[in-house]
């Protein structure tokens, strides 16, 4: 391959690309290569807009660093030339990283040309004129506190702005970070994207019935609906549910503080709404899974083996399934996680999941039954959660109140002051939203009857059986709700080769544990309350 000459172009602000900058640097490549009688390559000429040289984005993200790849991996004839403007074009980080990566350009072969004043680095340049690699550091060193002096320049002004949104002073935008794809900029204020808000609310809907981020997706896509510019991925749409921007806040994190932007944006969920869509995301076990067909029972830390006490796991032979979408139920099955570890457990094999599920949801469509597992005072878990988090509250709120009394003391207090203060009171307000999602749980708790639980149990009956997707994750979510743990015994509490039913134990979160002997069909063989288990 014979020596090439590829022109690189930078702007921190992609407005610049249009104007008499961007026409400057194109120029000089075509210049210095006609000069030098050499080819410019317009293949591998490249162009970073809006990319920053001194956070390295044009490295990690942009055109440089596919060229600096490029190089390494030896596409790059030895012998070409990179044109750029100036050395602050090719890095703004800190001069020894900045020196490091024209290092690795010249050592590859490749000459660096700088046209604003010139110069050329290579290898035979810098051994005969050692100085230059000194004027190169020299220049990267200004460029770099060039940027830093900016860069804290724009971290002051956007502190200014976020203190003065909280003292309510002022109330213009604050530049600085992420734009929700769901809004944008009209007249000098936020504003909703109507088909984008619409998408939004309906990936939100779709996650409080049961759906997973990865199918919510698809469904979006389906039905034509995007939440910003893309179309929806599932990583994207795990993003958007935890982004305080549907309640309106906007978060800042400048340096090592953090600062909450109360009603910044419009909201598309009041707090009450938002503290319940955290909730079911830190539950995201239940929601997360692989396949087509979400199991009923496992994953998410509810059903053990009754032998040992061991976790079970689900097995499903997709390759068995039926041309209508539905598998026999031996090909779906539960396990011991300990059958073939060096633990070991006492009955070996597996048993069909379907019979179980089966007898579950008969067993809890029925309101009778349901209220069996809730004979005892139901409130008892969650009463128990909210003094701990209320304590936990009262404790945060101690610390808030010495070190507050420290700063209206102190005539100079010190910086780590403010700033411990600030992370108390987002710690606050955390456990405030924990104390009142308690106080819910509890309310729900003591409600004296359960009057449409079996409805919502009944309702999925059918989806279930037929492994429709939906049905199941909703079913899947009912069972992490309604019980703390679910013991199996594949072959009965006394294990006996020959048995034709399975015994389970259902644990009710605040209730009681009942068990059921469930035969080879799943009909409930009978229902009794559970004196002891064997394991």
């Amino acid at each position: 391959m014979s020596a090439k000459v590829y022109s690189y172009m930078r702007f921190s602000d992609a407005r610049q690309a249009g104007g008499a900058s961007s026409d400057r640097q194109r120029a000089y490549a075509a210049q210095w290569a006609e000069q030098h009688q050499l080819l410019l390559d317009e293949t591998l000429s490249m162009r970073d807009e809006g990319l920053s040289a001194f956070h390295q984005k044009h490295v990690k993200k942009g055109a440089l660093g596919a060229f600096l790849n490029a190089v390494e991996d030896g596409q790059v004839p030895g012998g070409s030339y990179l044109v750029v403007e100036g050395l602050d074009r090719l890095s703004r980080a800190e001069p020894i990283q900045a020196q490091a990566q024209l290092t690795a350009i010249i050592s590859a072969g490749i000459s660096v040309v700088t046209a604003s004043d010139g110069k050329v680095y290579s290898r035979e340049r810098l051994k005969a004129n050692p100085m230059d690699l000194v004027y190169s550091l020299l220049v990267m060193i200004r460029a770099h506190e060039e940027s830093d002096t900016k860069s804290k320049r724009v971290r002051d002004a956007i502190r200014r702005q976020c203190l003065g949104w909280i003292a309510g002073t002022y109330r213009g935008l604050v530049r600085y970070g992420k734009t929700p794809g769901w809004l944008e900029v009209v007249e000098g204020k936020w504003t909703l994207i109507p088909a984008r808000a619409e998408a939004v609310r309906a990936a939100v809907d779709m996650f409080r019935r049961g759906l997973g981020a990865g199918h919510i997706a698809k469904a979006l896509h389906d039905a034509g609906l995007a939440t910003s510019a893309g179309m929806p991925t599932s990583g994207h749409l795990v993003r958007l549910l935890s982004n305080p921007a549907l309640k309106g806040e906007k978060h800042l994190t400048l340096e090592a503080d953090t600062h909450v932007l109360v009603d910044y944006y419009p909201a598309l969920l009041d707090a009450d709404a938002w503290n319940e869509l955290q909730q079911l995301a830190a539950l995201r076990s239940r929601r997360h899974v692989k396949g087509q067909i979400p199991p009923l029972l496992t994953g998410f830390g509810v059903a053990f083996c009754g032998y040992c006490g061991g976790p079970l796991k689900s097995q499903t032979m997709a390759n068995k399934m039926r041309a209508d979408g539905t598998l026999a139920d031996g090909h779906r099955r539960l396990q011991c996680i300990r059958v073939n570890s060096g633990d070991g457990c006492l009955v070996k094999g597996s048993c069909s999941a379907a019979p179980i599920e089966r007898a579950l949801m008969l067993y809890c469509s029925d309101l009778v039954n349901l209220q069996a597992l809730y004979a005892a005072d139901r409130s008892i878990v969650p009463r128990g959660e909210l003094a701990s988090t209320s304590a936990r509250l009262q404790a945060i709120e101690a610390k808030l109140d010495r070190i507050t009394e420290a700063l209206l003391t102190s005539d100079d207090a010190p910086a780590t002051f403010l700033r411990r203060a600030r992370e108390l009171e987002m710690e606050r307000d955390g456990a405030r939203d924990e104390v009142k999602a308690a106080e819910r749980a509890v309310a729900e708790a003591t409600r004296a009857d359960l009057t449409g639980a079996d409805d919502r149990w009944r309702a999925l009956v059918d989806g279930v059986e037929k492994l429709d997707y939906e049905a199941r994750m909703r079913a899947r979510q009912l069972v992490g709700d309604t019980f703390e743990r679910i013991v199996v015994y594949q072959r009965g509490m006394r294990p006996d080769a020959k048995a034709r039913s399975i015994d389970v134990v259902l644990h009710a979160k605040g209730g009681t544990a009942r068990l059921l002997r469930i035969g080879a069909d799943g009909e409930l063989l009978s229902a009794d309350e559970a004196i002891a288990e064997t394991a």
